[in-house]
This record gives structure tokens, sequence and C-alpha cells, in this order.
């Protein structure tokens, strides 16, 4: 790429990483940073609305290599807060690519940093901890850096931020089923994976009071996944509390925070997340394994879920800390996950059908 810039990425404790800057080349940009283990799949993270306000440190050490393609995206506006990469290619191989990955992140004003060593960046993170970080000239000493870090406040907004403005439809041939998803930054792949299965979806903003949704006569509600503190989506929480019991629900990964909390459960933050593709889940009714995607900062306290309704489903393989809860006789569970294959889909398909009989 021609006019490469340095530029250093500063950590609040001071850590300090010299490298070259890629995408919307601008400085004093503070967010979080966090790590994904994906090796693949650097689109549809760059395009996932969970992602909003985080630095993505993306372990895998080649990225942009197979560009990015229009049918790809997980949502038309990216608002990830920028990307970190070992190595940055920048003329993709590829014969569906449209755009490169430097293209797409000029266009939306994303800056990002190559050239540095992720693999002590990701120990550091690992070991004490998610932090926010700031993206500042080579020059810029670092106690400047530490004070823009701190000046700037922690952001609340984001699941407002990212959820539609008004309600949009998306609808398939013969459907069977309406379901009201309510937005607090919904992936494209999960209004397919419904369309798919015969569900004609109606996507509403993240503040949509329950009578409104009521009036939708819905068959099910989604509760999407999205960004941020899941106790920063009040009027989700108040809405779900409002339902519950009322209509089959199914949250994914906020949206399973979101259920949690609205039964009065309690979440907490964890060190330093679960990020990537590769993750292992164990389904404790019949003990299988599946190793799939995660993309969480919050987990489930297992002990508050007495008294909610709500038992555990699925834990993680590694760690044990709660990646699924359900509640049969109101029809509701959650997972912590991004659903693979059909089969959660199948069981809220299923809820819906009993409500139906």
């Amino acid at each position: 790429m021609a006019n490469q810039v340095k530029a250093k990425l500063v950590l609040e404790d001071g850590n300090e990483y010299i490298g070259t800057l890629f995408g919307d080349k601008q400085f004093g940009r503070v967010c979080e940073i966090v790590f994904v283990t994906s090796m693949v799949g650097y689109q549809e993270i760059l395009s996932e609305p969970s992602y909003s306000d985080q630095f993505v440190l993306m372990t895998y050490p080649l990225i942009g290599n197979y560009g990015m393609t229009d049918e790809d995206y997980e949502s038309r506006t990216p608002t990830i807060g920028g990307m970190i990469v070992r190595e940055y290619n920048d003329q993709p191989s590829n014969f569906r690519y449209t755009k490169t990955l430097d293209e797409v992140m000029v266009e939306h004003h994303i800056p990002g940093l190559w050239g540095i060593d992720t693999r002590k960046l990701t120990r550091h993170i690992r070991d004490n901890g998610t932090c926010r970080a700031t993206l500042v000239s080579e020059d810029t000493p670092t106690e400047e850096a530490i004070a823009l870090i701190k000046a700037t406040p922690v952001p609340h907004d984001a699941v407002e931020r990212v959820s539609c403005k008004k309600r949009w439809y998306s609808r398939t041939a013969n459907a069977r089923y309406n379901v009201v998803a309510i937005d607090c930054g919904i992936r494209n792949s999960v209004v397919r994976a419904l369309n798919a299965h015969g569900c004609n979806i109606t996507v509403v903003p993240y503040n949509t009071s329950p009578e409104e949704i009521a009036r939708m006569k819905p068959d099910g509600i989604l509760i999407s996944d999205g960004p941020g503190d899941p106790h920063d989506a009040a009027p989700v929480i108040e809405a779900v509390r409002a339902l519950y019991g009322k209509y089959p629900i199914f949250g994914i990964e906020l949206g399973h925070q979101i259920l949690a909390l609205a039964r009065g459960a309690e979440i907490f933050k964890m060190k330093f997340g679960h990020r990537g593709s590769n993750h292992a889940v164990r389904e404790l009714a019949t003990g299988k394994v599946g190793v799939i995607s995660q993309n969480h900062s919050y987990a489930v306290k297992p002990e508050s879920l007495e008294g909610t309704g709500l038992h555990v489903t699925y834990v993680d393989a590694f760690d044990n800390t709660v990646e699924g809860v359900a509640d049969e006789e109101n029809r509701a569970f959650s997972v912590q996950y991004t659903p693979a294959g059909t089969e959660l889909y199948d069981r809220f398909i299923a809820l819906m059908e009993k409500k139906e009989g």
C-alpha cells in the first residue's frame, strides 16, 4: 500500500506496540481491545455489530488475503472500533471479492494497525484481562496517550446506536410463522436462517414497547445479539419481562444475557471473554460437545438462576461458564453462542408449533 503511516497502539496500563496503519488513517480513537481466535471470517467480524467500540485483535497472522464479498456482510454499516493484525494482505486472491479490506475500512472510517507482535499482545490480554487502548502517532508520548484514554468516557449507548431506527421486514415464500426480532445489533445470517425455516421476520428497534410488539401478533420473539454491557439495554429487559410466558422467546448472545436479567439473574464481566469460531460447548442433557463460534464479554452467574425458572442447558467445555439456559414451561431459551446448523432454530420452530397447537 502507498503512503504507509506508522502509528502506536497504547494500552491504558502503558504497554505500547508500534506498527503501520491501514484502513482509515486516523488517530485518537479510544476502544476496548479484545482478541479473536478465528482463522477465517474477518469480513463477518468487521461487520458484526457486537464488535462496536472494540479494537479487535486477530490472532490468526494473515488477514485480508481473500478480500471482501458483497454477500457476506453481517450488517450494512460496520461499527467495529478498529482491527489489529500481524500481517495485512492488500492483494486478495478470490474470484468472489469486490473490495479489499482496506477499501471497506476507509469507506466506513475504521482504523487498522498491522505489523505488531500479535502473539505478545494476546498473551498480555489473557494474563491481565481486556482493557482500553488508543491509536496515536508514533511520536506521541505514552503519558499523553494514557491521559486521553482516561479522559474518554466509556460508552453505554452501543445498542441504541446499532439498532434499527424503524421496523423493517424480511419475508419468505410460504411462511408459516411470524417472528418479531428485537434488534440489539442483529446479524443478517440470523435473519436468513429464520427465513429458511419458514418465518417472516419483523425487525423492530430495541426500545419498541411490549404493547406494540403484542399488537403485531407474533408467533415467537427473538432477542438478537448485540454489543456492550447487557445492563445498558434496559428497554429490552423490560419488554422481555412483560412478554415472558406469553410467547415463545429465543435469545442469542446479548439476547441470552438480557433474558437472564429479565428473569432476575445476575451477569458478570469476564476477564477476557470468549471470541472466535473454535470454542467447545457441552450440552448437559446429552454430554455432546460441539465446536462453535462465540463473541461475548459477559456471562450469567449460575448460582443466580435459582428461582428464575431458568436452568442451565449448555456450558463452556474449558471454563464451565454458562452457555445456554431454558425454561420449558414458559417456552423460553437462549444461548451465549452463534447458532450453528439448524438445531436451535428447529427448537424455536417447535415452540411456535406448540403455541399453534
